[in-house]
């Protein structure tokens, strides 16, 4: 079903904003962004995990919801257009809107909020490459006892994905990064704590 297609659908009350992540993900994510009061969000999609993460911090809480959204023929982006809605229905927090990349989010975030994140989700780009950027670039910011939870990060037999850049980055790089420790595994996302 084309973008558009499902747009319409969704405005007329016939589709659900879509998501890639599963039941037990979703829970998993709400669990470790509980309380939380500075969070991110790399790859918001049509914001069915940021609605999740919102309802559950701080209700003094900001999440920086980051996609670059890029736009259609239409010269809009509908994803854009249902996150925005379907957000907006939850009432705690704050929500920013960033339009960029991850890793171009983190350099132009790095002075307001660098070393005060404590809740990051990233489902943005799964390349080797994608996932590096992001990486390299957020998890230096995130405060001592803050989480990382990372998307098709490991390989399930429902979702075989061994060959993604973002799951050989992770076993490559990411567990052996001796600031973080794992302590979460649902499905194909792994949760990350930073040492402090």
């Amino acid at each position: 079903m084309s973008n558009h297609m499902h747009y319409l659908l969704w405005r007329l009350g016939l589709a659900k904003p879509e998501t890639q992540t599963t039941t037990d993900e979703r829970n998993a994510i709400s669990r470790h962004a509980l309380g939380k009061k500075c969070l991110v969000e790399i790859g918001v999609w049509h914001g069915v995990t940021t609605c999740r993460i919102r309802a559950a911090m701080a209700s003094d809480g900001v999440i920086y919801a980051i996609d670059p959204y890029p736009v259609g023929r239409l010269r809009i982006s509908v994803q854009l257009l249902i996150a925005h809605r379907e957000v907006s229905r939850i009432a705690n927090g704050h929500v920013e809107w960033i339009r960029m990349k991850g890793d171009e989010a983190a350099h132009d975030l790095k002075t307001q909020i660098g070393g005060n994140v404590d809740f990051i989700f990233i489902d943005g780009d799964h390349s080797w490459e994608g996932l590096s950027g992001d990486w390299e670039n957020w998890s230096p910011m995130v405060a001592p006892g803050g989480i990382i939870a990372l998307h098709d990060s490991i390989s399930t037999p429902t979702r075989p994905i061994d060959d993604a850049g973002s799951v050989r980055y992770t076993q490559a790089v990411i567990r052996n990064d001796k600031q973080y420790r794992v302590i979460d595994e649902v499905d194909s996302l792994t949760v990350l704590q930073k040492r402090t």
